[in-house]
């Protein structure tokens, strides 16, 4: 696998509430650095982590298209990284029929390579999939800021 050819998605999917509307995101760059964005609302409510497998659908489409064939994955789904990566969590049984969709997609690419990180370092993809409700991104600490303790 070469670099030169490795194209990098980064998908985030959102239900607000949890379930609820679902928005998906995907960011797609080529190697030489092209940017494709996808968002959009998905027409029926769901859970976050039918709406993160939805948004990775999103994004293996997208990268079909444009004749991706090595990929690097970045989420903050944990689901998916557990699910598809490895296989080593057990099998959420509701979330079987897009788990077996997005194993179908995947195997349509030479390479691929997961990256979990944290929410704060997937901003733009969750802020796009929370955006297409007119939602913000969601709240949290800034980086490198400790939790206040109190002191007993």
């Amino acid at each position: 696998m070469s670099d030169v050819s490795l194209w990098q998605l980064a998908c985030d999917g959102s239900a607000v509430p949890n379930p609820g509307r679902q928005g998906l995101a995907a960011v797609l760059r080529s190697p030489d650095g092209e940017r494709h964005v996808r968002a959009m609302a998905w027409p029926s409510s769901g859970c976050n982590n039918e709406a993160e497998l939805r948004a990775l659908m999103l994004g293996l489409t997208m990268a079909q298209a444009h004749g991706a064939k090595q990929l690097r994955i970045q989420t903050d789904s944990s689901v998916l990284v557990d699910q598809l990566a490895d296989g080593r969590a057990p099998t959420i049984q509701r979330l079987l029929p897009l788990l077996r969709e997005a194993l179908d997609a995947l195997a349509g690419f030479d390479h691929v390579q997961w990256l979990w990180v944290p929410r704060h370092r997937n901003a733009e993809a969750d802020a796009l999939a929370r955006g297409v409700h007119g939602l913000g991104p969601k709240p949290g600490r800034p980086v490198g800021m400790k939790k206040n303790r109190r002191k007993l």
